[in-house]
């Protein structure tokens, strides 16, 4: 089976993202592995005394993360279509691609808003970061 990597932000977008990426599976016979990759900062903040760190925080963040992803993957289910899911903490370009790697994937689907090149030099694009350092296909699904 063909896997295809997934990553989603749950931002506003995901839903589009999903719907293109279940029909590019559907095309392929595919698996789709989605992935959610959390800040490793989750549960720190800066106050009057400094960083500080608050697990509670972090948990309660991660479990409602991964609530998420759960119902991401059985919808995708519910369609017919194969799904697992990852929820990782780390830097999203090279967790990303570690576990398309890890996964023999052979596509990696995400997104793109369209925003010019100078919302790119402030914010930074994952979808360009990938497009440029992945070894296997990005297929980039614009997202209006």
């Amino acid at each position: 089976m063909i896997n295809i990597i997934l990553p989603v932000d749950f931002s506003d977008a995901t839903d589009r993202l999903v719907d293109g990426a279940m029909k590019f599976a559907r095309e392929l016979n595919g698996r789709i592995c989605l992935i959610h990759v959390a800040p490793a900062d989750i549960g720190f903040a800066i106050g009057d005394m400094g960083f500080q760190y608050f697990p509670e925080v972090e948990q309660n963040e991660i479990k409602q993360e991964l609530l998420q992803l759960n119902t991401l993957e059985q919808r995708i289910i519910a369609q017919g279509i194969d799904c697992e899911h990852l929820l990782k903490q780390g830097v999203s370009g090279d967790t990303i691609l570690e576990y398309a790697k890890d996964k023999a994937a052979a596509y990696i689907v995400m997104g793109s808003h369209g925003r010019s090149n100078m919302y790119d030099v402030f914010v930074g694009s994952l979808t360009k970061e990938l497009t440029r350092r992945s070894h296997i296909p990005v297929l980039v699904i614009p997202i209006h």
